[in-house]
């Protein structure tokens, strides 16, 4: 099976719709999904994550399936770290998570990180892990003990469609990442493609592997901007 976890478009997050760049930016993840041969697709509850599902949904002719758990993290990643002031931690200079030793945290030590002990992900981690391991069991891949039993080996091509807190808290779960080091190293741009192989060995078990992060190229193909979360053209 792969799992395509792509993030919704360039927002309006007043309205939570998609904006006119948006709009054409999902329109140009259309052939990237139909040359990956998608099968199955899911979209957070939040109207810019199916509206950015839309086109490849009617355009697939598959409908997209609700996944309620995977809306965007909200108040969980609020920090007061360093002036008492509530803010995203995603607001931070990247510098704080490994800074002073914090580089050095373990998987298990990353809630202990200056500026993530500050909030409540510990919370979110334990909600998406737990909702994420239900989700793929239904898939035909139970969690047990750090790999994943197959109980129906699959060839398909799952998109999920929803956003990049949620995505990257994921992921920290999904390849045991501590939650810190994905937070202050990687970042997710409008409809960044990430891919996630969970290859059907003979052992009966397996594991995800990322094949790719934030994948643009689709961005690029349709003559597009290629600009990083509207701040760096890359």
């Amino acid at each position: 099976m792969l799992l395509y976890i792509i993030r919704h478009g360039d927002p309006n997050y007043k309205t939570d719709s998609l904006t006119e760049r948006g709009r054409q930016q999902a329109e140009a993840l259309v052939p990237r999904m139909q040359r990956a041969g998608i099968n199955r697709i899911f979209s957070s509850p939040m109207g810019r994550a199916m509206e950015t599902a839309e086109p490849t949904s009617r355009a697939l002719g598959i409908p997209y399936t609700i996944e309620d758990w995977t809306h965007e993290i909200g108040d969980e990643r609020l920090t007061t770290y360093p002036d008492g002031k509530l803010k995203s931690i995603s607001l931070l200079d990247n510098t704080v998570f490994r800074e002073n030793g914090n580089i050095d945290l373990s998987y298990d030590q990353s809630f202990d990180c200056t500026g993530m002990s500050e909030t409540k992900m510990k919370e979110a981690v334990a909600y998406i892990e737990a909702c994420g391991n239900e989700f793929l069991e239904r898939l035909g891949y139970r969690y047990e003990n750090g790999v994943y039993r197959i109980l129906t080996p699959s060839e398909d091509r799952v998109a999920l469609f929803c956003h990049s807190a949620f995505s990257r808290t994921w992921l920290s779960s999904l390849l045991h990442v501590p939650l810190h080091l994905m937070w202050g190293s990687f970042n997710y741009t409008h409809t960044g493609v990430t891919v996630l192989q969970f290859k059907n060995h003979k052992s009966g078990f397996t594991a995800p592997r990322c094949l790719c992060f934030s994948d643009m190229s689709h961005l690029f193909a349709a003559g597009l901007d290629l600009s990083f979360n509207n701040e760096l053209e890359i």
